[in-house]
């Protein structure tokens, strides 16, 4: 069973600007405390309540499994990293209504100050987990798939789903500038990043936005953030 209601850290709820430090709400995707911006602004955040609540699925990671370290998360559970799972960059797909929930953590107390970053997912998330991370936890999440390089002459489509979650530059999509329109009450969100890491440092740029959005997703970028946005048409 996948738990909603995760606090995400960081600017619980709204959007961020970068430099002036106000805020206002609408939907965005779920952020964590390393959000950031070199750009505009930092990414806003479902409302969800506090994590504290708890999660009755998790299940220790290693208790099925042989020894040795595998390759990618499996299931609900708290992952131990270098044991149960390596580092590296892992990506869940097909996730709906935000029900998907994972977290990077420096330990496993289960306390807010443990969290490094964390998300609600709905569609298409990545996530990279360090070696200096302690423990990976994910909650009713589609199974997480180990990513490689990028692969040579990848299809990319001049349509971006607008509440599909996190893509990658050069390989789900393609670079260039989109185009979304129809969206109202700051509910659209879109996030260019540099990594997977969901860090401060992570974010280019990134927006909430009401009516017609426009962005120009460079070929230096790394992944492509959207929910809540109408479609995303590529216009040059």
């Amino acid at each position: 069973m996948g738990m909603t209601g995760r606090i995400v850290l960081g600017a619980v709820v709204g959007v961020v600007v970068i430099g002036t430090v106000s805020a206002h709400t609408g939907k965005g995707a779920a952020g964590n405390g390393e959000r950031g911006s070199s750009g505009s602004r930092v990414q806003g955040s479902r409302p969800m309540s506090d994590r504290a609540s708890g999660h009755t699925g998790e299940k220790g990671a290693g208790a099925e499994e042989e020894a040795g370290t595998r390759s990618a998360p499996r299931g609900d559970g708290s992952y131990v990293v270098g044991r149960d799972v390596r580092p590296g960059t892992y990506r869940t797909t097909g996730n709906t209504d935000g029900l998907c929930y994972w977290e990077r953590a420096k330990d496993a107390s289960g306390g807010a100050d443990s969290l490094i970053a964390n998300d609600n997912v709905t569609g298409t998330s990545y996530v990279t987990v360090k070696a200096t991370d302690k423990v990976f936890r994910s909650s009713g999440c589609k199974d997480w798939q180990a990513v490689g390089e990028k692969t040579a002459g990848a299809t990319t489509g001049a349509r971006i789903d607008g509440d599909g979650g996190m893509y990658r530059v050069g390989v789900d999509i393609a670079p260039g500038t989109y185009r979304s329109t129809g969206n109202s009450g700051d509910l659209c969100y879109w996030e260019r990043a540099k990594d997977a890491l969901h860090s401060v440092e992570s974010v280019s740029a990134n927006d909430n936005v009401s009516g017609s959005a426009v962005v120009t997703i460079s070929a230096g970028d790394a992944y492509f953030k959207t929910v809540g946005c109408g479609d995303w048409k590529k216009t040059s």
